[in-house]
């Protein structure tokens, strides 16, 4: 899952990363609406933590922007305009959740994992593939019966593979739907993570890989 926040406090922004991050979200961070259109621009975000009241472009106008787009993120307002006419006009303008300032993070980070899983493109909260069952909302992963115990990475990049059954991803899509913009493109990250949740998962193998295309969960024999 990959998140933009944009956010004008650095301190507060600063908070919000680490702990999205923590909650094994690809986090990157925009100070003012001008970033953050730019980053919109590069890169595709299941869900934008936007505050309202920015520098550049202010978060109602980029709301509007977000949401006209056609592949649009899910935008959850950020702010401390939390008076119920402030909501309304807030959701008026297209944003999908609004949420007051000062919050309790746990239920930011429910928020912003119930709108991930009502973007179009997304598929239901447990994903199921070649005997795997990992549920996106409890974090768990069971293969034939077995629970697995992932580290956030191996959780992500095994989430994003299922998600994309039965096709490949590249490394570089893997890096950046896992990691984040501050992700060194050269590393050697998602090999390892790989190889990591191939030992885990187990017997028979079920992560193909193939040169020069990437990877993809195998499907069943049978």
């Amino acid at each position: 899952m990959r998140i933009l926040v944009v956010e004008d406090s650095r301190s507060l922004a600063e908070v919000l990363v680490e702990g999205l991050r923590d909650q094994g979200m690809a986090v990157d961070v925009a100070h003012d609406g001008l970033e953050a259109a730019a980053k919109l621009d590069l890169n595709g975000y299941d869900v934008v933590v936007l505050d309202r009241d920015l520098p550049g472009i202010h978060g109602d106008a980029l709301c509007q922007m977000i949401t006209d787009r056609e592949d649009r993120s899910m935008v959850l307002m950020l702010t401390a305009a939390g008076a119920p006419g402030d909501r309304v006009s807030g959701l008026g303008l297209g944003a999908d959740d609004y949420l007051g300032k000062p919050f309790h993070f746990p239920e930011l980070v429910l928020r912003i994992r119930a709108l991930a899983r009502r973007r179009p493109a997304a598929r239901g909260r447990i994903l199921r593939a070649a005997g795997i069952e990992l549920d996106q909302i409890r974090h768990t992963v069971g293969r034939d019966g077995r629970q697995l115990d992932l580290s956030v990475k191996e959780f992500g990049v095994l989430e994003a593979l299922l998600l994309a059954t039965p096709a490949f991803l590249r490394a570089e899509d893997l890096l950046e739907r896992v990691w984040d913009e501050q992700a060194d493109p050269f590393t050697n990250a998602v090999t390892v993570t790989i190889g990591r949740l191939r030992r885990k998962l187990g017997d028979p193998p079920v992560i193909a890989t193939s040169p020069g295309v990437g990877y993809r969960i195998m499907p069943a024999a049978g």
